[in-house]
């Protein structure tokens, strides 16, 4: 195990341990991205997957937004189907569409095909987290790993879907095969994250990002005990782990015994119907709607003054901590100064 980096004065690790911080943290999922002309630049050089899998490229990018908008963490530039990648899936991430599958899970012999995540095939993953610790100074960097849900539903789909109909299928008849499926991308998911904690990271992401589409029974039965294994095994590390999910009121507090020490929230829920959902003693990261970053200043002055009023009484309410974050990634369109200006906003309050 590599031995964690004491950053004392960060406010979003006070923040998601339970301890006060100076100011009121903010970072943004994709905030390293479309939305940033220097990204635009560097990407026309490269695709998506090849970027993820250039350690100097990965450092760079993850690097932008935090040079741009004085953000208080780093979060490691990379794809969800990164590590399906680098267990010999062959994928591709197609510009406008997302992870496409070339042959998707569909039997017991495709899930028996899949092949453990060898560390060696994440490598430049792993150097491109030790090149950001030495870069980023007192800025923590977050790791970054989709949930074994999400990863199913791009398998079994053969990529992005409306309503995950061929996933909701197997998992509903054939839940023998869900869970043999969801056992071994836990495993993915576990090392992925791990070779990114050994490499220096100093808090993880989990992203169940279409995980919303699932009853909370459903949910309960077929992915909490998988979700559960992925923070159960990395717990010994002692870092902060945030769960995060779309369209995921009903579910956030079976989410919240997932075992994460942070909770993800949309902006369809306020932070106080969170904090009575997840209970006390965890933190809670969100949830400015995205849009409202392109409705124009006096709108995004509003709204982000109601997110910090709202995350003040959540934690009021006893959550361990709140840090400011839209309720799910930057918009491609969005201005960059917005997003800067917002920051500096955030700071002031």
């Amino acid at each position: 195990m590599s031995t964690r980096r004491e950053l004392p004065e960060s406010p979003y690790l006070a923040a998601v341990t339970g301890r006060k911080p100076g100011r009121v943290p903010v970072w943004f999922m994709r905030q390293a991205g479309r939305s940033l002309p220097e990204y635009r630049e560097l990407r026309r050089h490269h695709t998506m997957l090849a970027a993820c899998l250039e350690p100097e490229v990965v450092c760079e990018i993850t690097l932008q937004p935090v040079r741009r908008h004085d953000v208080d963490a780093a979060i490691l530039f990379s794809d969800i189907v990164v590590p399906l990648r680098a267990a010999g899936i062959y994928l591709d991430i197609v510009a406008d569409v997302g992870p496409v599958i070339a042959h998707p899970i569909r039997t017991d012999a495709d899930i028996s095909s899949i092949k453990p995540l060898e560390l060696q095939a994440i490598q430049p993953v792993c150097r491109a987290v030790s090149l950001l610790v030495d870069a980023l100074g007192d800025v923590p960097l977050i790791g970054f790993a989709g949930a074994p849900f999400t990863l199913a539903s791009y398998l079994v789909e053969g990529g992005p879907s409306r309503n995950h109909a061929r996933t909701k299928a197997m998992m509903l008849a054939e839940p023998a095969s869900w869970h043999a499926l969801m056992s071994k991308l836990t495993d993915l998911t576990v090392e992925f994250l791990r070779g990114q904690i050994h490499a220096g990271v100093d808090a993880v992401q989990v992203f169940d990002s279409w995980v919303g589409t699932l009853s909370l029974a459903d949910y309960r039965q077929y992915v909490l005990p998988h979700s559960a294994r992925v923070f159960a095994t990395l717990a010994e590390y002692g870092l902060p782990m945030t769960h995060f999910g779309v369209g995921t009121a009903e579910l956030l507090g079976a989410m919240g015994e997932a075992g994460a020490t942070v909770v993800g929230v949309d902006w369809r829920t306020s932070l106080t119907d969170a904090a009575a959902r997840v209970g006390p003693g965890r933190a809670l990261q969100g949830n400015l709607d995205p849009v409202v970053a392109l409705a124009g200043w006096p709108v995004v002055q509003r709204a982000a003054r109601a997110v910090v009023d709202d995350g003040r009484r959540a934690v009021d309410a006893g959550v361990a901590g709140h840090v400011f974050n839209l309720g799910h990634g930057v918009l491609p369109e969005t201005d960059p100064g917005v997003l800067t200006n917002l920051v500096s906003l955030v700071h002031s309050l």
